[in-house]
């Protein structure tokens, strides 16, 4: 039976499709990014007694402000520069909802992160799109071709960026962070993993800011949080916009629990970089064209198997990665994240047996 809705959404919205990471059920999980490993030792113990303060009758903080000042610490910043939110997609959407709307747009440079596009024309935001070099690199005079023709109120940079890998040049993100006409937003939802961050080019002239999410390298992907460090006259726009009490008590403490295991996580971000090496080293020696990462995933291309083929056959191994080949400029691409050593060892394994039967 065909039930007809009684109302219907924003013309706009209409036919726009979710975002979405298709879940299986397999054995060895590589396609979202997520932490392999939980939190450190000690963590749920000092998260249930903190939890135990808790006045559930009362509402949360509005402002976040002991989260926002242990954030701040962490980057050398006062809390009047940050602005947390239920993961970094909540930060980028509040952004847009402040700076972006009808009759301002955004840009974005494909193959990049799905989700920037995806606010943007939900939030009523335009969007122009350029394209990275053929080896996934953003130029800087292609970024400036595309701006200066353009004009877009909000310009996002993936650093590194999701799913390709790369790490935005330097060049590119120091000439959008000198650009105060635009706001610009470097997404380094995967900066811990990389070399270098646009952290130490935010100032309070600049409408340029840095997000992050607790997700990855705090190995808090349930909790969704996330945040951005930017100039403090941007911050307090946002806070005009955020709903009232957006992130709950529970959450403002789980994350101030995780920021004080900052050593332990700093080494498994060693760890997984360590082990990002191995696995790229072992595709090297397969049949398959790899794209150099600084994240904690690795986008790759099969030579002479089809990408759906070997995604399917990878799930019958039991194994999920991330089917990238219906993406933007990635036909018969797949990303796999950066898991256990024994995690991509299974991977490994059924991918050679599948690029050799």
């Amino acid at each position: 039976m065909t039930v007809v809705a009684p109302i219907a959404p924003r013309d706009d919205l209409a036919l726009r499709a979710g975002y979405h990471s298709p879940q299986v059920d397999v054995e060895v999980r590589l396609n979202t990014n997520e932490s392999p490993y939980g939190p450190p030792e000690g963590f749920a113990a000092a998260l249930a007694e903190e939890l135990a303060t808790i006045h559930w009758n009362r509402y949360p903080d509005r402002a976040a402000l002991a989260l926002r000042t242990d954030i701040g610490a962490l980057h050398g910043v006062g809390p009047e520069q940050v602005f947390a939110a239920n993961g970094s997609n909540e930060v980028l959407q509040t952004l847009l909802l402040t700076y972006g709307g009808p009759g301002r747009s955004a840009a974005v440079f494909e193959p990049t992160y799905a989700l920037h596009s995806h606010l943007a024309r939900i939030t009523g935001t335009g969007v122009v799109t350029g394209e990275r070099a053929a080896d996934f690199s953003l130029h800087l005079a292609d970024l400036r071709a595309l701006v200066d023709r353009h004009d877009p109120e909000v310009v996002f940079l993936c650093s590194p960026n999701n799913p390709t890998g790369r790490t935005e040049s330097r060049d590119v993100v120091e000439a959008m962070a000198a650009d105060t006409s635009r706001l610009t937003v470097v997404d380094e939802a995967y900066g811990q993993f990389a070399d270098r961050s646009a952290l130490d080019l935010i100032a309070d002239d600049r409408p340029f800011v840095v997000t992050r999410t607790f997700s990855k390298t705090w190995a808090m992907a349930g909790a969704r949080l996330g945040y951005l460090v930017g100039p403090a006259w941007l911050v307090a726009e946002l806070g005009k916009v955020v709903l009232p009490y957006h992130l709950d008590a529970a959450k403002q403490l789980a994350g101030r629990v995780a920021l004080r295991f900052g050593d332990e996580m700093a080494a498994r971000v060693a760890t997984l970089r360590e082990e990002r090496g191995r696995l790229v080293a072992r595709l090297d020696e397969l049949d398959v064209d790899v794209v150099p990462s600084d994240a904690n995933f690795v986008l790759f291309r099969p030579r002479r198997v089809d990408a759906e083929e070997v995604w399917r056959r990878l799930v019958e191994a039991s194994v999920l990665v991330r089917n990238c080949a219906s993406w933007p400029r990635l036909e018969g691409c797949l990303r796999v994240t950066v898991g256990t050593s024994s995690e991509d060892d299974r991977f490994l394994d059924a991918l050679e047996e599948i690029l050799t039967s």
